[in-house]
């Protein structure tokens, strides 16, 4: 019976369809590697273990409600995605975030604007850092003296807090590095790493001795447009758009990769058999493409596996206007870990962009979970929902039950760049020479960002294609 079963394994192998190039993940980077795939004369198809392509990405409408479960904008200041839009027609469409796109940290149960013209949270003029309700007197000055500390004599990595503290002081790890710099990852501003994540903040002390003064320097005039657009349809928008432009029959959904073997081509065990490929492009996790490699490079595996990721839980709740007691002036809010509050954050969605909820209704979302509360999604729906709706009621003073609610689950889905991030990614990229045809591609790599998964995709397909070249000839 085994020499049976081995030898239909073995013809089923030989007989497989080959392909020049399998993708492995149908998220934004994955989808992005197929979409340049499709400008080179290579036979290529994304192999997707969910019922749906987008990964992160995903738009959910009804009724008049278009809600974002995950992220949901993309940054101007990063050309790669303004460009993907341009190519499929629909850069015309793309939406800004309404004014005046405040944005608020919670300090002792208050709302407290960021301050006006400020860097990353940093304010960068003492007039407004004078004017400014979040920081005590002590905090200001110690923010003030920034400029004149020394920058440091070593060019070691460091964790977000130490960086911050060392220029900026304790208050300004609290109230900015911590809800703000480690939240926009939702990880721990201990752990994660300056070089990585904020390489501009490293620059700026290296060449101007301060990162004030830098970014003073630097400072252009702000543009009345603002930093973050979107689609008229939620930022999923993008991800049907982009699977439209594919070539047909390029796009496997329900298809989960179990193994990958390498026998002169690569053979790829699928949920729905066997494919062969010439070339891999693994646009998964890490922990996902760790267990892929695992046949082929235990190194390389044991590498990718060293790169951790954090859980969140997204709760969207809509509700009437009337039933809020706050004026929802901006996009939302921020909450550092020394607060009461279970939040990371907060986006008041309706706020922030038109159209995404009824007339004379607001739409809300809460954020929980992330490297301060690891273990936040063993908890039920209901009970994830009930925290979210407490929360944001204690701060919005809202009454009365919402209109509807919504829980997302993100389970390991936020990677985590901690500190040694750029020396483990130069490892693994050293490793990769020693398996040709393998290529690595996503947030969990180096691309963090709808704008920087898209370029990464696009980066790493070009790559692909040309590795196919000798043996296509």
């Amino acid at each position: 019976m085994t020499f049976k079963s081995e030898t239909k394994e073995t013809i089923e192998a030989v007989t497989a369809p080959i392909l020049d190039i399998a993708i492995v993940g149908g998220g934004i980077a994955g989808l992005s590697a197929a979409y340049e795939l499709g400008k080179h004369d290579v036979q290529f198809r994304v192999f997707e273990a969910g019922d749906r392509p987008g990964g992160v990405i995903l738009t959910e409408r009804f009724d008049d409600w278009i809600i974002d479960a995950g992220p949901d904008a993309i940054l101007r200041q990063k050309p790669a995605a303004l460009k993907l839009c341009q190519e499929l027609g629909i850069a015309d469409r793309l939406q800004t975030t309404l004014p005046p796109r405040t944005s608020y940290i919670l300090r002792n149960k208050q709302l407290h604007p960021l301050t006006e013209g400020s860097f990353l949270g940093f304010p960068l003029r003492f007039g407004a850092l004078a004017r400014s309700s979040l920081f005590t007197l002590p905090g200001k000055v110690r923010m003030a003296l920034e400029p004149f500390f020394a920058k440091r004599d070593t060019n070691d990595d460091e964790t977000i807090a130490a960086f911050v503290q060392r220029r900026f002081g304790n208050e300004a790890v609290r109230y900015l590095a911590e809800p703000l710099l480690a939240g926009i990852h939702a990880g721990d501003v201990d752990r994660l790493s300056i070089r990585a994540l904020f390489p501009r903040l490293v620059e700026a002390e290296n060449h101007f001795g301060s990162v004030l003064k830098a970014f003073r320097a630097l400072q252009t005039p702000t543009s009345s447009k603002g930093a973050f657009m979107s689609l008229p349809g939620g930022i999923g928008d993008l991800v049907e758009h982009l699977v439209n432009a594919l070539p047909p029959q390029t796009l496997s959904l329900s298809t989960r990769i179990t193994d990958i073997q390498k026998a002169g081509t690569f053979l790829l065990k699928t949920s729905n058999g066997p494919i062969r490929a010439r070339a891999v492009v693994l646009a998964v996790p890490a922990y996902v493409a760790a267990g892929l490699l695992r046949g082929i490079d235990t190194t390389l595996s044991s590498l990718c596996n060293k790169i951790t990721y954090a859980s969140t839980a997204t709760v969207a709740l809509g509700y009437h206007k009337q039933q809020i007691d706050h004026p929802l002036n901006g996009t939302g809010f921020v909450v550092p870990r020394v607060e009461p509050n279970p939040l990371l954050a907060a986006t008041w969605v309706s706020s922030k962009w038109p159209s995404r909820a009824p007339e004379g209704c607001v739409l809300l979302r809460g954020f929980l979970g992330g490297g301060r509360d690891p273990n936040c999604l063993e908890r039920s729906d209901d009970a994830l929902i009930e925290m979210a709706r407490n929360a944001l009621s204690q701060v919005l003073h809202i009454s009365g039950p919402p209109l509807f609610t919504r829980l997302y689950r993100w389970t390991q889905k936020s990677p985590q760049y901690e500190v040694g991030h750029h020396h483990r990614i130069v490892d693994i990229q050293q490793q990769l020479t020693n398996v040709p045809g393998v290529f690595l591609a996503g947030s969990g790599f180096q691309a963090i960002g709808i704008p920087d998964c898209i370029d990464n995709g696009r980066e790493t397909a070009v790559e692909a294609a040309n590795f196919t070249k000798p043996h296509m000839a």
